[in-house]
């Protein structure tokens, strides 16, 4: 997944998608970090360490396995972050909040992701991933959950402009689904974690199969995108009552409406004679007694 380096909007969705993968030690050293009030340029690497109760060259490891080149590179990126307009976006939610308070921080929090997902989306996966449904023969979507929410939407709407896929969210139906791919098909894995096996299997079977494979992620780096052709990444900040979860769907959600609406771009007038043949069924049901 390509990530711009020296734009500060990517920053914070870098150190999400390498949490995972720190230890436990290293990642309470970088929640120690982030939760630091007066962190700035003139922060010192001694200062962050003894804060942090681990050595320097502890902390310069962490800063290189986030992707910085060092500290300085580190405390430049996070500070230029949260230096961002909407830094200030995502707000954790209070017992005293009002009712509006309380919606202004769930929509502000999904702005936010939104933002950050834009930033980070890969051009060349997108155009891939489209290029790879509107071509596919047989494209079978797989989730579990809340991801095979994500899916049965996307198909609904790629249905409507006569692109068709099958959604699968058992574990067992989607292995027999992926033992029947093969080469010109693609699979779609939807999981917001990359970690969920149901969804990972089944991946990797189509994938031995011949099919295509496409990703669906929070996390570049996850275990199912090893078994993916095109890894297409959401990023939304954590809360103790949200979770990811929920502002990672909506940018998931936007994701496939754009991949929706580059499928339906390769053949536009295709697109709009099926979107038409569609609606008039639905209206003729609807007027039917």
């Amino acid at each position: 997944m390509s990530m711009t380096t020296h734009d500060p909007r990517t920053v914070g969705p870098r150190i999400r998608m390498m949490m995972p993968h720190l230890t436990p030690l290293e990642g309470r050293v970088v929640e120690n970090i982030l939760g630091r009030k007066d962190f700035d340029e003139t922060t010192a690497l001694k200062s962050v360490a003894d804060d942090a109760g681990v050595s320097e060259a502890m902390i310069v490891k962490i800063a290189k396995k986030l992707g910085f080149s060092g500290f300085k590179d580190f405390r430049t990126g996070l500070v230029d972050y949260h230096n961002l307009p909407t830094a200030e976006l995502h707000q954790e939610l209070s017992p005293d909040d009002t009712g509006m308070e309380i919606a202004q921080k769930v929509f502000r929090t999904s702005i936010h992701a939104l933002e950050e997902t834009l930033s980070i989306l890969d051009p060349e996966a997108f155009e891939r991933a489209a290029d790879l449904i509107f071509a596919a023969r047989q494209r079978d979507f797989y989730g579990i959950g809340g991801s095979a929410q994500i899916a049965r939407d996307v198909a609904h709407k790629f249905l409507r402009i006569g692109v068709r896929a099958s959604v699968f969210d058992d574990a067992h139906m989607m292995l027999m689904s992926a033992s029947l791919l093969g080469e010109g098909d693609v699979a779609i894995g939807f999981s917001h974690s990359g970690a969920t096996n149901a969804v990972i299997e089944p991946l990797e079977l189509a994938r031995q199969r011949g099919a295509r494979t496409i990703v669906l992620t929070n996390y570049a780096t996850s275990p199912i995108a090893q078994f993916a052709d095109v890894v297409l990444c959401s990023t939304a900040v954590g809360s103790p009552l949200l979770g990811e979860n929920a502002a990672a769907r909506i940018a998931q959600l936007l994701i496939c409406d754009a991949v929706f609406v580059a499928v339906a771009q390769r053949d536009l007038l295709a697109a709009e004679r099926n979107l038409a043949a569609t609606r008039n069924a639905v209206t003729l049901k609807r007027r039917s007694p």
